[in-house]
């Protein structure tokens, strides 16, 4: 892999793994539009702890508030802090993406075509279109409840299918439950952290077995950019939808779908 490749891959990896737009489409498609060799497992792992990186950093201050309430709160047996309370929402929603990335994960790989994004990309959103139109936007993070949590976690497991967008369907989700879309977004940044993680050290176990060699300047770039479009897509995100809605990111999904049926009746 060249560097060039490397840092648009990394930059790729970034930007769509916080946008609604789908990461694991993006880098499905890209190298499908140009002809480039599929990544390596390390390289992949490369571009995971990049956003890792990026997501950890953007809300270390919320998991360091997030943890230290919960130590007190165990410690004191009351676990009714705003804190505790959304570290607690946060363990819930990540379970079934652990369930489904242990028992679905063999199917992933049987889903990474080119034509499976295109549609999933067109499905996911007419379910971000129909979010818009049905959420009422009238509850805020500290409205969470366990219910909100199953639910947005549910949506959070279905991403496991490329070209779906984590952070899009899990903002869907919460749209869906009436969250106004701040904290839709919020709680679906913080929801990514541990899913990321664990790919991240799945990603790891993989290649250490696999005995794939690093190519350190690939490597590197494509971790270091992702970061960098990670945290930019985290902020820019936040703020864009404080006052806008997800229309422009589903007229995104609907054109790079056409664009693709383009491509493969043109090939």
């Amino acid at each position: 892999m060249s560097l060039i490749q490397a840092i648009i891959l990394g930059i790729v990896q970034g930007l769509t793994e916080f946008l609604p737009i789908s990461s694991s489409g993006h880098l499905i498609l890209v190298p499908y539009f140009f002809d480039w060799d599929p990544q390596t497992l390390t390289f992949d792992l490369a571009l995971h702890a990049g956003t890792l990186i990026a997501v950890a950093l953007y809300f270390r201050g919320d998991w360091i508030r997030m943890t230290r309430a919960t130590t007190l709160d165990l410690r004191a047996r009351d676990l009714s802090s705003v804190e505790t309370r959304l570290f607690l929402l946060l363990v819930i929603g990540s379970i079934p993406a652990v369930l489904a990335g242990a028992y679905l994960s063999s199917v992933e790989d049987t889903l990474r075509t080119p034509a499976v994004v295109a549609a999933m990309l067109v499905l996911v959103a007419g379910v971000m279109w129909l979010a818009e139109s049905m959420g009422e936007q009238r509850r805020h993070l500290d409205d969470l409840e366990r219910k909100d949590a199953w639910i947005i976690g549910a949506g959070q497991a279905l991403a496991l299918v490329p070209g779906v967008s984590r952070s899009g369907i899990t903002i869907a989700a919460g749209l869906f439950r009436h969250l106004d879309r701040e904290a839709a977004t919020r709680f679906s940044f913080l929801l990514s952290t541990p899913v990321i993680f664990g790919a991240v050290l799945l990603g790891f176990l993989d290649a250490r077995a696999s005995g794939e060699s690093i190519e350190v300047a690939p490597f590197l770039a494509g971790g270091v950019t992702a970061a960098l479009a990670g945290f930019t897509a985290i902020h820019f995100l936040l703020r864009y939808l404080r006052f806008n809605s997800l229309r422009i990111f589903i007229s995104y999904r609907l054109g790079l779908a056409a664009v693709f049926l383009i491509v493969a009746i043109v090939r």
